[in-house]
């Protein structure tokens, strides 16, 4: 292996080690496991390892991610998606695996679609489509430059193991370059030994970065998980840490004895020194005259929850989330106007999602066609991505709304909506549109239009008679 070879491993392999710090703490907030760094300076030592899980991070990220489902791909002047382009789409399983990137890209900023050509050795691979794959930023690493924004190189680490540290040397590594793909594993003493080269001549790198919440200053993208989150989140968690302990001892009353003996309270005078290790709602009985109880009023929890409240308040101001989704609504349920005007920020963050992303999917489908040698002109660098509708209104009103579209007419006579746009709105995939049309041509109606063929539309709306 060439010198410059070794040299460009070692740069990627320290670019992607520097970029996993944040990944743990990223993924940590999204699971709910990690630990505020302060909790309760008046909380019991037994008490302070208790772990509370707040998961508003995680229903953030899933909130938005649920509404971004890509339906097909429609080249410039084309009024459909483009069907090799969505059958490529779906040999590779990307309906599900999209949600991963997806997922991936709003918990640590970054996510990567990688496109190679498909294996001719392999029995189960079509050769007729190419491979699109989704990584993690656990396992890849793009170096992109600041001046126009592409990937010079990449990289893909695997491990198989970890060491002590809990990190071990990686076993195997793919660089990607804008000519050539190739294969390193790690052989120990001798160092990087080359495994497979495969040249592709592309002039562009076949790793596309799915980036999150970048900047002009930022091209790496961030996580969708922020600061003032966290920091709620945080707070969340102490504040319900407390709680569980104020109600663990205090929220039931508490009895002072007076007068009476220990070995009165229980059944085995040797552990008479364990019966103040006394369970909930316990009825202590004694015989001594002269005794007498005394009881303290039970810990009011109310503070706690009225915390906990503006917090979520809080979190969904930074977020958007609706009031609904984080559990602090008004006993009346919300009309559907209502929720439709609780969810209109969250609705255009997942539209400026589908935006950004839009672009690294249509630039990874570019890179596809290149791969499968088909040509990419002007109407396939103006490709546009297919989303579903990211609002949730109701199917009755969008029907509504469509048909009105559908039957007004331009003065020309001519229907606002075809009826091929109907379909697309109300949401219907490529397949089941075909299936519409097939069966209309089924239909007697589709029939005779076949037997008697295309008719010339007049010009304009049919003239009424003059007057006589």
């Amino acid at each position: 292996m060439a010198t410059n070879e070794q040299q460009l491993i070692a740069e990627l392999l320290s670019e992607f080690t520097a970029n996993q710090s944040g990944l743990d703490e990223n993924t940590a907030y999204y699971e709910a496991s990690h630990r505020p760094t302060a909790i309760g300076v008046t909380t019991p030592p037994q008490m302070q390892k208790l772990l509370v899980a707040v998961g508003w991070p995680r229903v953030y990220i899933t909130s938005i991610e649920e509404r971004l489902d890509i339906e097909g791909f429609r080249m410039a002047g084309s009024a459909s998606g483009d069907e090799e382009l969505w059958s490529w789409w779906q040999a590779n399983q990307l309906d599900e695996l999209s949600s991963f990137a997806h997922t991936e890209a709003l918990i640590h900023g970054r996510s990567y679609i990688i496109v190679s050509a498909p294996d001719k050795e392999d029995p189960l691979q079509d050769k007729n489509t190419p491979v699109i794959e989704v990584e993690s930023p656990r396992r890849v690493w793009a170096d992109i430059n600041p001046r126009n924004g592409r990937v010079r190189y990449a990289i893909r680490v695997v491990r198989s193991q970890t060491n002590a540290l809990g990190v071990a040397p990686p076993d195997y590594v793919t660089i990607y370059t804008p000519n050539e793909t190739v294969g390193y594993e790690n052989s120990g003493k001798n160092g990087w030994v080359e495994d497979f080269r495969a040249k592709h001549n592309l002039g562009i790198v076949p790793v596309v970065p799915l980036l999150n919440r970048t900047r002009l200053s930022e091209i790496n993208g961030q996580s969708e998980i922020t600061t003032e989150l966290r920091s709620c989140t945080d707070a969340a968690a102490r504040t319900m840490m407390n709680m569980q302990a104020t109600a663990e001892l205090m929220a039931v009353p508490q009895r002072l004895l007076f007068g009476v003996k220990p070995e009165e309270l229980t059944d085995d005078p040797t552990n008479s020194h364990k019966v103040f290790e006394a369970y909930i709602a316990r009825i202590l009985a004694f015989e001594d005259p002269e005794g007498r109880a005394q009881q303290f009023s039970a810990a009011e929890l109310r503070n706690f929850t009225e915390v906990l409240d503006h917090l979520a308040k809080q979190a969904a101001t930074y977020t958007g989330l609706p009031p609904q989704y984080l559990s602090f609504t008004s006993d009346n349920p919300a009309s559907a106007d209502a929720i439709r005007a609780a969810e209109s920020r969250l609705v255009k963050k997942a539209e400026r999602k589908q935006r950004i992303f839009g672009a690294a999917w249509e630039q990874a489908m570019r890179i596809a066609m290149l791969v499968m040698d088909r040509k990419v002109g002007v109407n396939e660098m103006r490709m546009e991505t297919i989303w579903r509708d990211a609002s949730t209104p109701t199917f009755a009103a969008k029907v509504d709304g469509v048909v009105k579209l559908a039957t007004a007419t331009t003065p020309e006579g001519r229907p606002i909506l075809p009826i091929e746009g109907a379909r697309m709105e109300l949401g219907y995939s490529e397949e089941t549109r075909k299936q519409f049309e097939q069966w209309e041509r089924q239909s007697p109606r589709g029939r005779l239009a076949d037997l008697y063929g295309p008719q010339d539309l007049p010009e304009g709306p049919p003239k009424q008679a003059e007057a006589v």
